[in-house]
């Protein structure tokens, strides 16, 4: 992506920064602290695991964004491979599990959403957003707390997008639609996860066919690792994949249910605003006692909020064990620009389609829900008009292995 925390990923390590980690450490010190006093040892536990995700998506570079720009614009398939087999382990870790309803004794739900009009849009405004902001959900924040000065400004418009989205989404989840459908619940674990791992093992060679046929060679998304490259990164792509995985079914059994990110963005809109003069609490769908409730509590008793911070605290200490923490305001007008646009969209269209690519497509398809199937195709289209779009505001063709 144009303005990533990684130049480049190269093999050499650099020198850490300890000032930088240790304030990533403080930070977990302390809203480990403030955590406790309003929620439970849960959610302490919510926000380490966020942290790890936040360093496996920053060491692993691991972008949704630049995976499907990448197959798109030049049939470079590994980031898209290390995601089916992060699906592949997703589910069939998911699937028997979700068909119990519990585990180790905590009753677990999946994401399972409804299809309709409103997925159909907000995943396609997703897919163009996430090109303009270069960088989707789970890229934004690890990227902010990588030290990118850019994606605090998609960042910002993603939370503003998100106010917007929820005071909206009861106009749209009232259009005619299809309820929803969980393909545990409607076939069956085995057959469901039988379905899943075929169709996920065929994309995974189709895709690789296609760059081989391209470039004549297909990339790696292996590779060697030692304990002291875990701790300072590069990462292998697959690595992160796997990592990502485990890291959702950690969450699935402490908090009940799948990793998400963006159903936080709305409430610290709202609270942010508040402030401002701005009450939204009667603005559509934020007069509604579910989001009356949300707004109501504080942030750190809201389990998508916590792991949000914990990922960005995450990515801030494996920037800091990595020496890459290197923030910089040299950024061009037009990039500017296309984050306003693309946080916008993601916002606004993460809520219409209950959820972005980790709530709605990682942690849908991994729940089972044929939602998250429809999010990932209309995502693919728009972000193929996103690619179209970003010479006009003066970004960079795509390279290989960029982060996000």
């Amino acid at each position: 992506m144009s303005g990533s925390v990684f130049p480049s990923r190269i093999l050499a390590i650099p020198s850490a920064q300890p000032l930088v980690a240790a304030a990533a450490v403080l930070g977990f010190a302390a809203l480990s602290l403030a955590i406790a006093q309003v929620a439970t040892p849960r959610m302490v536990a919510l926000l380490l695991i966020g942290g790890l995700l936040g360093m496996a998506l920053y060491h692993a570079s691991f972008g949704f964004t630049s995976a499907y720009r990448g197959f798109l614009a030049e049939r470079r398939s590994a980031g898209l491979r290390a995601q089916f087999v992060m699906l592949a382990l997703a589910t069939l870790l998911f699937f028997p599990v979700l068909a119990q309803g519990s585990l180790f004794g905590q009753p677990v739900i999946g994401n399972v959403a409804p299809l309709g009009p409103s997925v159909v849009i907000g995943a396609f405004l997703f897919g163009v957003g996430m090109q303009l902001g270069a960088g989707c959900a789970s890229g934004t924040l690890f990227t902010v707390g990588g030290g990118n000065l850019r994606m605090v400004v998609t960042l910002a418009f993603f939370i503003l997008g998100s106010v917007v989205g929820v005071a909206h989404i009861g106009w749209w989840q009232a259009l005619p639609g299809l309820p929803a459908v969980s393909l545990v619940s409607a076939f069956g674990w085995p057959v469901a996860l039988a379905v899943n791992l075929a169709v996920f093992a065929a994309l995974f060679l189709l895709v690789q066919a296609a760059e081989y046929r391209r470039h004549g060679t297909v990339a790696p998304i292996g590779g060697t690792m030692s304990a002291r490259r875990f701790l300072v990164g590069p990462w292998p792509i697959l690595l992160g994949g796997i990592a990502l995985a485990l890291l959702n079914f950690a969450t699935l059994a402490v908090a009940g249910k799948p990793w998400g990110i963006t159903s936080a963005f709305g409430i610290w809109g709202a609270k942010l605003l508040a402030p401002l003069g701005l009450d939204v609490s009667h603005w559509g769908s934020w007069a509604e006692p579910a989001y009356q409730r949300a707004l109501s509590r504080p942030v750190l008793a809201d389990v998508t909020s916590v792991m949000d911070f914990g990922i960005m605290l995450g990515a801030l200490l494996a920037a800091g064990l990595a020496g890459r923490f290197a923030p910089s305001l040299r950024i061009p007008a037009r990039h500017l620009l296309a984050s306003v646009i693309g946080g916008l969209l993601m916002g606004y269209g993460a809520r219409l389609a209950y959820g972005c690519n980790i709530g709605a497509f990682f942690s849908g398809i991994a729940s089972g829900s044929l939602h998250g199937w429809l999010w990932i195709a209309l995502a693919i289209a728009g972000s193929a008009v996103g690619i179209r779009l970003r010479p006009v505001f003066g970004m960079d063709p795509p390279r290989r292995n960029a982060a996000c």
